[in-house]
């Protein structure tokens, strides 16, 4: 019985503590997807954590390798639930880069539109989440009546709500029905006038701002040093963009607008978030002005079944929630030998090892929530 001592635990002055090892999940605690966090506990305050992914781990790259290029577009939709148009336009530049393709001009400024409609849609579901994770119900009916006005228009083009499948090798699937253009304008404006109901509801309420100000903070050093990309970096400082810095389709003949902060905080990133939702839709309109003064077919004829040559390429895409890329290596057959998918939330949600320590319980969902993530396109 020597080696056996009395221990009181508990915080204080006097008190002799011991740290608790506490698992968040690995249950879905509303962080689209299911994650594990691995926290150590002095009192209320964190001092250790450690991210633990994979319990939604599909293999995804392993069966891109024994799909055709048409069925890796119906996988490539999944990982990232919330931008699946983005992710499925990211293999279809990355086999038309390798083979060489042109896509005819109309087919690009449409995958631009609907790629910016795809980002607002993204965005508007975190607008509306994050208040909800600490607390704040209203800001979801909101966003989703918003969202429900763009799926109506992203439904018609693609029959589709979530995976769009629109995206083909060498431009989309088929032309957009009559006069759609200008039904996608008038949602465009309907989602424009009623974003500041949004707006002024969370961005500077009294109970969000003790919450998120000065919380979480990511300094710029920390964001380049994890990889990190999209409104996360963006609102550390980090200027960084595909659109203007490495442009891709038509984006070097538009004025991209990139929103930036540098507080590095839980409500810098949901004000990145918010007014880029404003920047989105002025690009999306602009590119359907474009899309109306442009004839022409929507796709190339290519054979039944597309072959990449042999090679290798990189194409990568400014995703919603940061860049996406797709390393195709070819040895000249219908499948490819290899697809490396490089994901924004792989790269940002590591960022939670640094951010986390040091902060209070509470503040935990409030982090967590403010890295927008989707654990699918974590664990892949």
């Amino acid at each position: 019985m020597s080696d056996l001592r009395e221990m009181t635990v508990g915080t204080g002055s006097g008190l002799d503590t011991a740290d608790m090892v506490l698992n968040i999940g690995p249950q879905h605690p509303s962080t689209h997807g299911v994650l594990r966090l691995k926290l150590t506990l002095d009192g209320e305050r964190v001092t250790a954590c450690e991210p633990i992914v994979g319990y939604m781990h599909r293999g995804a790259e392993k069966l891109f390798e024994v799909r055709d290029y048409r069925q890796i577009i119906v996988l490539a939709n999944r990982h990232d639930w919330l931008s699946a148009f983005s992710n499925e336009l990211g293999v279809a530049l990355a086999v038309e880069r390798l083979m060489g393709l042109e896509v005819p001009e109309r087919a690009t400024w449409l995958r631009m539109a609907l790629a910016e409609l795809n980002r607002v849609l993204n965005h508007l579901m975190f607008l509306g989440s994050y208040p909800l994770e600490i607390g704040a119900i209203t800001p979801m009916f909101y966003a989703f009546r918003e969202r429900e006005t763009l799926q109506a228009v992203m439904e018609e083009v693609s029959g589709g709500r979530i995976h769009y499948m629109f995206n083909r090798v060498g431009g989309l699937k088929e032309e957009v029905p009559a006069g759609w253009t200008g039904r996608a304008r008038e949602a465009i404006g309907k989602v424009r006038r009623r974003m500041p109901d949004i707006d002024r509801l969370i961005r500077a309420n009294d109970i969000f701002l003790a919450r998120t100000v000065g919380v979480g903070v990511l300094t710029a050093e920390q964001a380049a040093a994890y990889g990190a990309s999209g409104p996360v970096a963006r609102a550390s400082g980090l200027d960084i963009d595909l659109r203007r810095d490495e442009p891709y389709l038509a984006y070097d003949q538009l004025d991209v607008p990139v929103v930036t902060r540098t507080a590095g905080d839980c409500h810098s990133r949901f004000e990145v978030l918010l007014d880029q939702v404003y920047v989105s839709l002025d690009l999306a309109q602009a590119c359907l002005d474009r899309v109306d003064q442009i004839g022409g077919p929507v796709n190339v004829r290519l054979p039944k079944v597309v072959k990449a040559p042999e090679g290798h390429t990189y194409a990568w895409t400014e995703n919603p929630l940061g860049i996406n890329g797709y390393y195709l290596v070819s040895r000249g057959e219908k499948t490819p030998w290899r697809l490396k998918l490089r994901t924004a939330s792989y790269a940002n949600v590591q960022a939670l090892a640094t951010l986390i320590p040091g902060c209070l319980v509470p503040d935990l969902i409030a982090i967590l929530g403010s890295m927008f993530f989707v654990v699918g396109d974590i664990d892949k």
